[in-house]
């Protein structure tokens, strides 16, 4: 995502914690950062993504977060997929100081980052939104707005959810038609033509072991479960049948 935004032409401040990274994006053009609060100083959009909610409230709310750098009139862009509760709070801490949150999780992973076709999810303000549109942009196609701060969040998790439990029934699925006496690979080939088709079921059908693309996802879509059914209590909701059939094997 940074190396589009940078390829596009818009003047890029990077802040990593691995040497190797910084030496890349050096290398790249871009400027270096020696902490969030030290790129927000230098930006007027930032961008965090990283891979838990409690890494993002650190780069974001910590005491050398971004917050504590970023101007007024600024615009902090949350990628990360978390809590809604997490971005929430951190709109509320940034209009105390002027700062606009967006709440704006991506899908589609490096590849399709790298190719600029990131699926982007943005909630907030409709004005942040457009203002920050042209950087989305670089990386995303399609991006969508889709309500408000925390709907980003809710409808990412949902998504993963409903990954997560379509790959759970196409592996059972899979495993009946072995039962029966077929070949998972001609399984998954024919049905991805057909009504029972999945996004799950075209990465079988790519001729991956299913336990491959379990073990690979795994950590991923665990997290991303468990954030669903943490949100869904902490807001008394049901997940019903979701609940049951999204949780990936330990």
């Amino acid at each position: 995502m940074a190396e589009r935004i940078l390829a596009a032409g818009f003047p890029l401040t990077v802040y990593a914690r691995r040497p190797e990274v910084l030496a890349h994006f050096a290398e790249l053009g871009a400027e270096i950062a020696s902490s969030p609060a030290d790129l927000g100083r230098k930006v007027d959009v930032a961008c965090v993504c990283v891979f838990t909610d409690a890494q993002a409230r650190e780069v974001v709310l910590g005491p050398d977060g971004l917050l504590n750098g970023l101007a007024p009139g600024s615009a902090l862009v949350n990628h990360t997929t978390g809590s809604p509760l997490t971005v929430r709070e951190m709109a509320a801490i940034g209009s105390e100081r002027e700062v606009v949150v967006l709440d704006v999780p991506v899908s589609g992973g490096g590849a399709k980052a790298g190719q600029g076709i990131l699926t982007v999810l943005a909630a907030g303000p409709v004005s942040a939104f457009e203002r920050c549109r042209p950087v989305f942009e670089t990386y995303g196609n399609p991006v969508l707005h889709v309500g408000d701060v925390g709907d980003g969040q809710i409808v990412k998790l949902l998504n993963n959810a409903l990954m997560s439990a379509n790959l759970n029934v196409a592996v059972d699925a899979l495993r009946l038609g072995v039962d029966l006496g077929l070949d998972p690979t001609t399984v998954a080939a024919a049905v991805v033509h057909c009504s029972g088709r999945s996004f799950s079921m075209e990465l079988l059908a790519g001729g991956a072991a299913p336990d491959v693309i379990v073990e690979a996802s795994g950590p991923l879509l665990r997290k991303d479960v468990a954030m669903v059914e943490e949100v869904a209590a902490s807001l008394g909701v049901d997940l019903g049948l979701l609940g049951q059939v999204a949780r990936p094997p330990a």
